[in-house]
C-alpha cells in the first residue's frame, strides 16, 4: 500500500535526484559537448527508472507509474510540436531569403561594438509586445545570432543577450502565459503582479544592460569591416533580399500580437516562407535542388527538403555556409528526445510524492520572510531541474507555499513575483528543461555555453532573495484580507493542463 509523503525517508527521496546528478556528471565527463545528443537522455531515463523503483517499493503499481509518465510526457507535447514547427520555419526562412535578409540588413545597421546590449534591448521590446520568449528567440534571436556569427563576435554572449531580453518580456508582458499563470497559482491579480515585479525585474535588467555594455566595450570591430562587406555581397548574390522576404516575419509577429497560439502561428510563418521562396527565390531554389532540369518538381523538392531536413548552403564561404546550413524538422528531434526523457523523470518524481517530501524538508528550514522567499526561489529552480518544465516550477511551489505566505501575513503578489523571478527566469538555464532545450536548439548555442551570459536570468532570482532578507518592497496583508478561499485544495499537478508559450 502506498505510504503518505510524510513517511518517505529523506534518503529515499534524495536517491533519484542524486542518481541523476551522478549520471549527468559522468555523461559530461565521458562525452563533453556531445553529451546532450544521447548520453544525457539515457541519464534521465535511468534516473526515472530509479524513481519508479522507489514507487514500486512503496506499493505503487507499474501501471500507474507508467500512466503518470505518459501523462507527464503528454504535458510536454505542445512544446515538442512547437519545436518541430520552429525547425520547419527556420528551414523555410533560409530558403525564402528571410533569415539571409535579416542578417544582410543587420550587418549594415548594427555596430559590432554594441551588438550585445542592442540585442538585449531589441529582444526585450519584441518579447514585451508579443508575450513570448520562444517566438522572440525563433525570429529576431536567430537573425541576431547570424549577425554576430558574421561579425566574429561571441555566440554564447549574443545568445545570453537574446535569452535575457526574450525572458524580460515573457515575464513582464500581460500577454505571456507564465505572467498569467503565476498570479493564478498565488491568488494575486494580474496587473498587481506585474507592478510588483517591476521592483525586481527593472533593476536586474539595468544591471544586465550595463554588463553587456561592459562586454561590448572590449570587442574589436576595426578588422571586421571588410569581412562584413564581403558577407553582405555574398548574401545578396545568393538570395534576393528585397522587402518580400520580410513577409514571413511580419506574419508571425502579427499573429503573436493577435494572441494566436504558438504552434499554428509558427506553422503559418513557415508556410508563408515556403510561398515567398516559391515566388521570390527561384534561383536559390534551383541551386539548392541541384537538379539537371530545373522545374516545378525540383522546386517543390527543394522547399520540402529545407522544411524537413534543413537547408544546406554552398556559397564557398565557410562562415556563411555554417550559418545557413541548418533548420528543418529533423534538426529538432534530438531536443524533443531530451524533453521526453526529462518529463518522464519529473512525472515519476511528482507521482511518487518524492518532490513533495523534499519540499517539506525545505519548509522546515523557514524562519522568516527572507528564508521563505529564498526557499520558494530555490524550490522553483529545483523544479526546473527535476521537473524539467517552467510550468511545474510555477505550479508546484505556488500551491505548496501559498498557505505559508498567507499564514505569515504576506500578500500573494510576493509569492507570484518570486515564482516568476526564480521559476520563469531559471528555466532557460537548465539544458534538459523544455525552455533550455528550446533555446539551445533554436539558437544553435548549447545551454551551458550561453547560461553564464544570460545575466537577467541569473540576477533576477538573486534580486528576489535580497529583497526578501532586506524586507524591501514586501507587501503585507492584515487578518481581514485572509479569506477561506485560500484554504481550498488545489488540483494535483498531473491533472493540470498548461500550454507552452
Amino acid at each position: 500500500m502506498n505510504k503518505p509523503e510524510s513517511q518517505i525517508p529523506l534518503w529515499l527521496a534524495l536517491t533519484p535526484p542524486l542518481v541523476l546528478i551522478g549520471l549527468l556528471a559522468l555523461s559530461v565527463y565521458l562525452f563533453g559537448d556531445s553529451s546532450s545528443s544521447g548520453p544525457n537522455q539515457l541519464a534521465l531515463m535511468l534516473a526515472a527508472a530509479a524513481a519508479a523503483l522507489v514507487g514500486l517499493y512503496r506499493g505503487q503499481s507499474w501501471a500507474e507509474l507508467e500512466k503518470a509518465m505518459i501523462k507527464g510526457i503528454g504535458l510536454s507535447m505542445n512544446a515538442c510540436l512547437i519545436l518541430l514547427m520552429v525547425g520547419t520555419m527556420i528551414g523555410s526562412w533560409i530558403v525564402s531569403g528571410t533569415a539571409p535578409a535579416l542578417i544582410y540588413y543587420g550587418l549594415g545597421l548594427l555596430d559590432p561594438q554594441w551588438l550585445y546590449p542592442v540585442a538585449l534591448v531589441i529582444c526585450a521590446m519584441v518579447s514585451v509586445s508579443i508575450g513570448s520568449a520562444w517566438t522572440t528567440a525563433g525570429t529576431i534571436g536567430i537573425a541576431l545570432l547570424g549577425v554576430a556569427h558574421v561579425m566574429g563576435l561571441s555566440l554564447p554572449i549574443t545568445a545570453g543577450a537574446v535569452v535575457s531580453g526574450a525572458y524580460f518580456g515573457d515575464k513582464m508582458s500581460p500577454l505571456s502565459d507564465t505572467t498569467n499563470l503565476a498570479p493564478a497559482m498565488a491568488g494575486s491579480e494580474l496587473f498587481t503582479h506585474i507592478r510588483h515585479m517591476l521592483w525586481t525585474t527593472v533593476p536586474s535588467f539595468v544591471i544586465a544592460l550595463l554588463l553587456f555594455c561592459w562586454l561590448a566595450a572590449g570587442t574589436e570591430s576595426s578588422d571586421t569591416a571588410d569581412a562584413i562587406a564581403q558577407s553582405r555581397e555574398l548574401l545578396a548574390s545568393q538570395f534576393n533580399v528585397g522587402w518580400p522576404t520580410f513577409i514571413p516575419l511580419l506574419v508571425v509577429l502579427g499573429l503573436a500580437l493577435r494572441k494566436m497560439p504558438a504552434y499554428p502561428a509558427i506553422l503559418l510563418g513557415g508556410l508563408t516562407g515556403a510561398l515567398v521562396a516559391l515566388l521570390y527565390q527561384p534561383e536559390a531554389l534551383n541551386r539548392f535542388a541541384a537538379a539537371a532540369e530545373p522545374g516545378w518538381r525540383a522546386t517543390l523538392t527543394a522547399i520540402w527538403q529545407a522544411m524537413t531536413t534543413g537547408y544546406v548552403s554552398n556559397t564557398g564561404d565557410e562562415v556563411l555556409d555554417s550559418l545557413l546550413s541548418r533548420g528543418g524538422m529533423a534538426s529538432m528531434l534530438n531536443t524533443v528526445w531530451l524533453i521526453v526523457a526529462a518529463m518522464s523523470f519529473g512525472a515519476v518524481m511528482e507521482h511518487t510524492g518524492l518532490l513533495q517530501r523534499l519540499v517539506q524538508v525545505l519548509l522546515k528550514q523557514v524562519r522568516g520572510t527572507g528564508s521563505l522567499i529564498a526557499t520558494t526561489a530555490v524550490t522553483a529552480f529545483g523544479m526546473n531541474i527535476i521537473g524539467s518544465d517552467q510550468y511545474m516550477a510555477i505550479v508546484l511551489p505556488g500551491r505548496m507555499f501559498r498557505l505559508e505566505f498567507k499564514r505569515r501575513g504576506l500578500a500573494p503578489e510576493n509569492l507570484s513575483r518570486t515564482l516568476e523571478d526564480a521559476g520563469t527566469m531559471t528555466s532557460a538555464l537548465v539544458p534538459w528543461n523544455t525552455c533550455g532545450a528550446f533555446m539551445a536548439g533554436t539558437l544553435g548555442v548549447a545551454t551551458l555555453a550561453y547560461a553564464p551570459y544570460a545575466f537577467l536570468n541569473l540576477i533576477n532570482p538573486l534580486m528576489a532573495i535580497i529583497y526578501g532578507f532586506a524586507n524591501f518592497k514586501i507587501v503585507r496583508i492584515d487578518d481581514k484580507a485572509l479569506t477561506e478561499n485560500d484554504d481550498a485544495e488545489v488540483e494535483p499537478l498531473a491533472q493540470l493542463e498548461v500550454k507552452n508559450a
